[in-house]
């Protein structure tokens, strides 16, 4: 596996497109899931995606179509058994400081990702890197415990953001990165203020400022926007699209995402522990239904699996709504007449509370009686989110490898529903060190499968973004959050 080189003409089409003179100020909100603990920190729990994507750069970005492209890395190649990369950097980069981006910048941030003292969520993404070495100035080595193919992919991560060697102590409040705006102010509920990097390497930045502002709940976030107060909120519901829909002070973008919502169950608490049980819990889904109420049609119905429609391993299975199977499942496991579940919900996102109810009346069907209860958006990620027993998440896209690992590996730091299944492990372990394509594909199409009679987790669908602006917004890509070119945007 030799010479996989990123795609070098994009890094000319989009110098192209950079516009010289930044002007105006562009505002978004940010949800303030963290609370006071939400920071710049790029690795941490607490991390305000909605600064870092702006501030800092990655080595490997996901292009238009998602796919791996140039970053700080300009080109990427591995040896035969894809156990050794080597990552050739860009060149003429400073960062926000004035300092020169470097080999050194790399080692330092992987190696804290790596770290197991940081405890950092990022870990599990990287954590076949064994070693990470500058051999020069502009290239880094990158060691793997086992065959991987897909590393370029992995590399994309949205945390994996460089920043200066030795600035771990600072970096949640200074934000020091390579990207194209720069942290004039931090505030980690209030407004964040970023100003243009006109020596960001692709380019000046469209806008002369951004203003990150921390709106805890949905609705206020739409009321934002209608208002004014902001110029864009990527979560509008289909509910919400009517306000929006044939006004000419604002634009709706229509994107199909790997993004998806969904209900976790724990399966280490009772009776969640019983496969019988949490399987019940998703045989009386009528996702199709979840899709029509909840997203407005606006969503491709998923079988319980993290993986997108659009990845290459992407597992094409059924799971129709079964009651009688469910009922029978629930007596096999000692509940004839039903079952009580409390599941916790916030409008931190606009949908949980509608899925919620979907959910509820479905399961009634099967004797599944659920309680909901509403808990407060602010500090839901800290005090409600892996916590509580039964709650409602949401994940964004993400890699097929990165998602199954991150968010069912055994040993995973965000295995939400505390998922421990030693077959599941073994397979994702063998399509990491699978070098031929088919039988790799073949090995996470395998695991997806495993989840969908295993899990605990009830993923009904995978997200239709809609994305609300302002008429005043230009030049915001149509795509993904993760592969969004900021410095293109403009407004008047």
């Amino acid at each position: 596996m030799k010479n996989i080189l990123g795609v070098a003409s994009s890094l000319a089409i989009m110098a192209s497109m950079a516009i010289a003179e930044p002007s105006g100020t562009f505002r978004q909100a940010h949800e303030v899931g963290s609370g006071a603990a939400s920071s710049l920190d790029p690795i941490s729990k607490g991390r305000v995606f909605q600064v870092t994507e702006k501030i800092m750069s990655r080595l490997v970005r996901p292009d238009m179509e998602g796919r791996p492209s140039p970053d700080l890395a300009i080109s990427w190649s591995a040896n035969d058994d894809a156990t050794v990369w080597t990552l050739k950097l860009r060149s003429g980069v400073t960062f926000h400081d004035g300092s020169t981006f470097g080999a050194e910048d790399v080692v330092y941030s992987l190696e804290r990702v790596l770290d197991p003292e940081m405890d950092s969520p990022a870990r599990s993404a990287i954590a076949m890197v064994s070693a990470v070495e500058a051999t020069a100035a502009d290239t880094i080595q990158l060691t793997l415990t086992s065959s991987f193919a897909d590393l370029p992919l992995l590399l994309m991560d949205y945390r994996l953001r460089m920043i200066p060697e030795g600035s771990g102590d600072t970096i949640a409040t200074t934000g020091i990165g390579t990207g194209p705006f720069m942290v004039e102010s931090f505030d980690a509920e209030g407004t964040t203020k970023l100003v243009a990097n006109e020596n960001y390497f692709d380019g000046a930045p469209g806008v002369a400022a951004m203003e990150i502002i921390g709106i805890t709940d949905g609705q206020a976030r739409l009321q934002a926007l209608l208002g004014g107060q902001i110029d864009m909120e990527r979560g509008i519901t289909a509910q919400q699209r009517v306000m929006l829909d044939g006004s000419d002070n604002f634009n709706i973008q229509v994107i199909p995402t790997g993004n998806w919502r969904g209900l976790i169950f724990r399966t280490d608490v009772a009776p969640f522990d019983d496969v019988r049980v949490r399987k019940a819990l998703r045989m009386v889904a009528d996702r199709q239904e979840m899709v029509d109420l909840v997203m407005g049609g606006g969503g491709v119905v998923a079988c319980d699996s993290p993986v997108g429609p659009t990845d290459q391993y992407h597992a094409e299975l059924e799971c129709p709504q079964d009651i009688e199977g469910a009922k029978m499942l629930l007596a096999e496991a000692g509940f004839p007449d039903g079952i009580d579940i409390d599941l916790h919900v916030a409008t931190l996102e606009p949908t949980w509370p509608v899925l919620a109810e979907v959910y509820q009346n479905q399961a009634a069907e099967a004797g599944i009686r659920i309680n909901i209860i509403q808990v407060p958006s602010d500090g839901y990620w800290n005090e409600v989110w892996m916590q509580k027993d039964a709650v409602t998440t949401r994940w964004n896209e993400r890699p097929a490898d990165q998602a199954l690992n991150e968010i069912y590996l055994s040993t995973a730091k965000w295995n939400e529903s505390y998922y421990k299944d030693a077959a599941f492990d073994v397979i994702l372990s063998q399509a990491r060190s699978e070098l031929d394509f088919e039988a790799r594909r073949a090995l996470y199409v395998q695991a997806q499968a495993h989840l969908l009679e295993t899990a605990g987790t009830l993923i009904p669908y995978h997200v239709t973004r809609l994305v609300g602006t302002t008429s005043r917004v230009d030049n915001l890509d149509a795509v993904e959050n993760n592969s969004v070119r900021w410095h293109l945007v403009t407004v008047d």
